[in-house]
């Protein structure tokens, strides 16, 4: 399949209306793409993506990386088609430049969103030290740091990150904002009021969405925050999620898939779109 390269913007006039799903947020790793099987992409999903874009539905990549390792993964992988904006590091936002597959801020959620970081991690710097401590001296896991500091964390194991993050847990009990999001082995630290369905929320705010018409797709603990129902009343998963998504999404009354992957998101997008 040919390439084809992102909208630039969202026009009322030249784009169609569209149906009940205006809004596609879906997550990266384990949802969309499948790590540990073939194919990585599912071709049936790329192709119902690819039509809900040409009939106005605006689609996000909500993930947990970067924006170069999130365009890394596109290229990597040979997406046919590209999402109309990436959600990134759990919570930042974009929108594609006018020169095309590259990414700009979108709004001034980006700048809010550095300026609370800085304030907690000053003001949590206690908490972090002693997180840093447990890590180096109890466990076999490994600090990551980025320009700021300390940004999260990889452990050897899942076993293990239950351990770090019962720590963590204990750690942060008096400094409420103090938070973490976690995928698999890794793990960030973040502000309580910055994730994934945050992030989501403030996408939709921007282009207008209402939360009856976001459908969200997810696999991980870090997916949680957008599959609540607090930000996007179509909630799915795949298969393959961890038991905690599956629940996330029943008690928000969405739809837990029997198919892994983008197939399962492919499933879920034909239940909610179906008469």
């Amino acid at each position: 399949m040919m390439a084809i390269a992102p909208r630039n913007s969202i026009s009322k006039v030249t784009v169609p209306m569209p149906g009940p799903i205006r809004l596609i947020s879906t997550d990266f790793d384990g949802t969309i793409v499948s790590r540990t099987s073939e194919p990585a992409l599912d071709r049936d999903c790329m192709e119902l993506i690819r039509r809900l874009q040409g009939e106005g539905t605006v689609w996000a990549m909500n993930t947990g990386r970067s924006v170069e390792l999130l365009q890394t993964g596109l290229e990597d992988f040979g997406f046919p088609i590209y999402p109309d904006f990436i959600l990134t590091s759990e919570r930042d936002v974009h929108r594609p430049t006018a020169k095309g597959r590259q990414w700009e801020p979108f709004g001034d959620w980006n700048e809010r969103c550095a300026r609370e970081h800085a304030i907690l991690f000053s003001s949590a710097a206690s908490i972090l030290k002693d997180v840093i401590h447990f890590v180096n001296s109890d466990t076999n896991a490994r600090i990551l740091y980025e320009s700021h500091g300390p940004a999260g964390l990889i452990t050897a194991s899942e076993k293990e990150m239950d351990r770090v993050v019962e720590f963590i847990n204990a750690a942060k009990a008096h400094q409420p904002q103090f938070n973490y999001q976690r995928n698999t082995v890794y793990l960030r630290f973040c502000h309580t009021d910055y994730h994934k369905g945050a992030v989501l929320g403030e996408l939709a705010r921007l282009l207008e969405i209402e939360r009856a018409g976001i459908f969200a797709a997810g696999d991980h603990h870090n997916d949680i925050s957008m599959l609540d129902g607090k930000f996007a009343a179509l909630t799915a998963c795949p298969a393959n999620a961890i038991p905690e998504v599956k629940a996330a999404v029943r008690k928000s009354g969405g739809y837990v898939a029997t198919k892994n992957h983008g197939a399962g998101v492919y499933e879920a997008l034909k239940f909610f779109l179906a008469p």
